[in-house]
């Protein structure tokens, strides 16, 4: 991989927060809400690491063209206490190049003198949008999984987390590294739109544990504004409230939560608990997919939960 410098700070005892795409876009949009209010420099870009492959093209005026991959970009900030990098990518290389790339992100980072690093995921949960989201931890060591208790984080004691928002943590572990990963619950039923409320409170943990001086107005803001689009929305599906003129949301947008609502309406609360733990055991253990198919046939949804069947196979043959 090369990872080009564009300056060469001298830092103080820093940290590394690390974001990435993912669900509910909790882990970029924090990413890029720390980057509009803490004064962040760029500093340092991957380029031509070889790991990220096009899978399509985009076409201009017809003419067909090769999307540009922004493969990452590191920043720093100078803060009182410790100085922050941050960095942040648009795209997460294929599956069997992710551990190549975790390992490479943090070799950089080890030789800025970084000790601590921490990212971000989404925790889809059968929850309302207007319930208050909880933050569930995954730490390298005790120490900071108790600290981040004492803070409001809720212990993850089974599960796993997917991608380099997860990936990043085990391997820094296995560099001798501290950290945690922060994931923010979201209700099922908006998985593919952003969660402004989860990158709130990921991000609020996270502050008083680093002792940030942050101003959350326009998180807030924008997460009000969110909850109140999909509230018209939600009135609208129930034939309570004509379709809004105007909305962040796009169609697709739209159609997504129109399915997962359908799901969410259709089933009892212990039913959706019960099939969000057997795929949270099928994707440990495969053998877990015939009891999970047996559910969702009885209660008739599999075709809403086909996809996500699917891919525990897809990831089986990938691991093989």
């Amino acid at each position: 991989m090369m990872i080009r410098k564009l300056k060469s700070p001298r830092l103080k005892r820093p940290y590394l927060i690390a974001c990435w795409p993912g669900m509910g876009e909790v882990s970029l949009k924090a990413g890029l809400f720390l980057k509009s209010v803490l004064n962040f420099q760029e500093f340092a870009r991957v380029e031509k690491s070889g790991l990220f492959e096009p899978i399509g093209i985009i076409s201009q005026r017809g003419i067909a063209e090769l999307p540009k991959i922004e493969e990452g970009t590191f920043y720093f900030s100078r803060q009182k206490e410790r100085d922050v990098v941050l960095f942040i990518s648009q795209a997460q290389p294929p599956l069997d190049k992710g551990y190549i790339f975790s390992r490479q992100i943090l070799e950089f980072s080890a030789g800025l003198k970084i000790k601590e690093i921490f990212t971000f995921a989404a925790m889809p949960q059968p929850i309302d949008h207007n319930q208050d989201p909880r933050v569930w931890v995954v730490a390298t060591h005790e120490t900071v999984l108790k600290d981040m208790q004492k803070l409001g984080g809720e212990i993850l004691n089974e599960g796993q987390i997917s991608g380099l928002n997860g990936l990043l943590l085990g391997v820094a572990k296995e560099m001798g590294m501290r950290g945690a990963c922060l994931l923010g619950e979201i209700p099922f039923y908006t998985i593919q739109i952003e969660n402004p409320r989860a990158t709130l409170k990921v991000l609020d943990i996270l502050r008083r544990y680093l002792n940030l001086d942050i101003d959350f107005s326009l998180l807030i803001q924008r997460s009000n504004y969110i909850k109140e689009e999909i509230d018209k929305l939600i009135s609208y599906l129930k034939g309570e409230a004509s379709f809004p003129e105007q909305t962040p949301l796009s169609e697709e947008d739209i159609q997504r939560i129109k399915k997962e609502l359908n799901k969410y309406s259709k089933l009892p609360q212990s039913v959706r608990a019960k099939i969000e733990d057997l795929f949270r055991q099928a994707e440990k253990d495969i053998s877990f997919a015939s009891e999970l198919k047996k559910l969702l046939d009885s209660w008739n949804v599999y075709a809403e939960y086909e996809d996500r069947f699917l891919d525990l196979f897809r990831k089986k043959r990938l691991d093989h």
